[in-house]
């Protein structure tokens, strides 16, 4: 071994050393099906007033730690209810790791051993690698074959290993369905006053349904949004709603500015004119209707419900029908390694109707080679 071998091997923990780091490939040249991205740009007119607003600026302090002006734009917009608040992160991955970093428990004086985290599978994959790296344990409960909550599975988990957090998206990555409300609601009040039940509404302007209503009733409810699925991503910003004294405690851990300038600008201005992403959000679910019907009529085609901006298929040959889309230069995701519930899945944003089209075009091709 080499000096730099021996450095990595007596400083950084064997569970870093032994995994992989999260790939995103590179999409330089190809129609991008694969991270669910809104493909519709603001207006023109709208384009250059930001420019302006970018422009202006003050990128020589650093941002105003309170962030009031998002925020309030972000309870009076998108529904919080009154005297609840909001803390931001830089996109959903950190308000995920803030909370597991906050309720890890890792001190010799933390009694119960180490904290746990539960969620269905498969489910987003930050769920797991921010709870290994916060120091928590992850514990899957599995969807049942249809993508549906295993509601006796998921509330015999919660008796047993207790869990300081669960995580239920609404709808769920990757599979695009909303699990029953009846089956959620029943494992928020199993958490009760001993766990905190996390609702992740990162694709709510899709599925125009949400728990954010339901703040008031549940003191261990906290709802995730992200600003990346309604039509900026690269901004990166997300937001938890919760009661403001539980929002206190996770303050603590959250970094000091970070939210950038530029990103809180930006998001700014989006809420000021939130009516033109939601028009978008509109047209994509239109064309989600249109794309899973024409992939159904496809011999060897499942189509699975989805309630976000992707559909979730199984095919034939998972594996042979991404390497002749990829082959034909459009890039959609792999499902087949991540879960054996997701055998032959493979998942495809909906975008405009000309790459929706180049799309089906090469899957139907693919299909028939």
């Amino acid at each position: 071994m080499t000096r730099i071998d021996n450095l990595i091997a007596n400083t950084i923990r064997e569970d870093v050393r032994a995994g992989h780091h999260y790939v995103v490939p590179d999409s330089s040249g190809y129609i991008k099906l694969d991270a669910m991205e809104n493909p519709y740009q603001l207006p023109d007119a709208l384009r250059a007033e930001l420019a302006q607003r970018l422009a202006d600026a003050v990128l020589n302090r650093y941002p105003v730690p309170s962030y009031a002006g998002i925020k309030e734009r972000i309870r009076a917009k998108l529904g919080v209810p009154a005297g609840f608040d909001v803390i931001l992160g830089n996109g959903s991955d950190e308000i995920i790791s803030i909370l597991c970093t906050a309720c890890a428990r890792q001190s010799p004086n933390d009694k119960g051993g180490r904290a746990v985290v539960l969620a269905p599978t498969p489910a987003f994959v930050m769920f797991q690698r921010s709870a290994q790296f916060a120091g928590m344990d992850f514990v899957g409960v599995p969807l049942k074959a249809d993508f549906s909550l295993d509601r006796a599975a998921m509330l015999a988990a919660i008796a047993k290993h207790k869990p300081a957090l669960v995580f239920l998206a609404y709808p769920n990555n990757p599979t695009g369905n909303l699990y029953d409300e009846a089956d959620m609601v029943a494992i928020i009040e199993a958490l009760g006053e001993h766990g905190i039940a996390v609702v992740d509404e990162a694709y709510q302007p899709f599925a125009r349904t949400s728990f954010m209503d339901k703040l008031p009733q549940y003191p261990n409810l906290v709802v995730m949004r992200t600003l990346s699925k309604l039509g900026l991503a690269g901004i990166r910003l997300g937001y938890l709603a919760a009661a403001p004294v539980l929002l206190e405690q996770f303050d603590k851990v959250r970094p000091p500015y970070n939210v950038n300038v530029l990103t809180q600008v930006a998001a700014e201005f989006a809420l000021d004119h939130v009516d033109v992403l939601d028009e978008q959000a509109a047209r994509l679910n239109e064309a989600r209707e249109i794309l899973a019907a024409a992939m159904a009529a496809l011999p060897g085609v499942t189509v699975f419900p989805s309630s976000a901006n992707f559909i979730t298929l199984r095919v034939p040959d998972a594996e042979k029908t991404c390497a002749k889309l990829f082959a034909e230069r459009v890039l959609i995701k792999n499902l087949s390694r991540m879960h054996e519930l997701l055998a032959n899945c493979i998942r495809v944003t909906v975008s405009t109707p000309e790459e929706n089209s180049v799309f089906l075009n090469a899957l139907k091709a693919s299909l028939q080679a």
